[in-house]
């Protein structure tokens, strides 16, 4: 796919949606965190169920904390893997008040370095709470980017150096959201709504559907 292709991709995407943000609901860069961390083999609206009551009564560290891993794990149990996320977040809570004052960590390493979070969850909260051009690899972003030709990759990784190599930098900011949004209502896993498509004709996927 060449440069050209890619910016009218994303000037599309772009026109149609001109604000995109994150699904899951949260008021600070914590709740982020401990949305995203629940994410993990869960729907959003299904995290946004489980927070909405769990926000409510622990939405900072300390009294997510004070919580413990049983009380957690009340809120928090029609999630998947509730278990280990549960463990996870205690810990990660634990660690924010040892080491960043109970504050979210604006770099990568240290967001990395916290139990549950990986690199696409610390992309994903380097982007949508601090706005750090980052791109966060889920499965939706790596089927859209290896069908479209946006940037193919054998890895999540390998597709989100690609896309940071060839996305126009004034689409990068919002590019993870239009792709993920892109993914969950129109380029289905299963069947792709091609005939509704904004940029089938863009698109280099040799198997589009009717």
């Amino acid at each position: 796919m060449n440069a050209e292709k890619r910016r009218q991709i994303f000037q599309r995407l772009s026109a149609a949606n001109p604000n995109p943000t994150t699904e899951l609901n949260y008021s600070s860069p914590f709740e982020l965190l401990i949305a995203v961390i629940l994410s993990a083999q869960a729907t959003d609206k299904g995290v946004n169920k489980a927070t909405a009551g769990l926000f409510a009564i622990a939405n900072d560290p300390a009294a997510m904390l004070a919580l413990g891993e049983e009380g957690l794990r009340q809120q928090i149990k029609s999630i998947g893997l509730f278990n280990s996320k549960a463990k996870n977040i205690i810990a990660t809570c634990a660690l924010l008040l040892e080491r960043h004052s109970g504050q979210v960590p604006e770099q990568r390493e240290a967001l990395e370095a916290l139990p549950g979070v990986g690199r696409k969850t610390a992309n994903v909260v380097l982007n949508t709470a601090f706005g750090q051009p980052t791109l966060a690899v889920d499965t939706h972003i790596f089927r859209i980017a290896n069908r479209t030709g946006l940037a193919r990759g054998k890895t999540p990784l390998a597709v989100e150096q690609g896309l940071l190599r060839h996305t126009p930098r004034e689409f990068l900011q919002d590019a993870h959201h239009w792709l993920i949004l892109h993914g969950r209502y129109c380029c289905l896993a299963r069947k792709p709504r091609c005939a509704s498509c904004p940029i089938e004709d863009l698109c280099e996927f040799k198997e589009k559907s009717t």
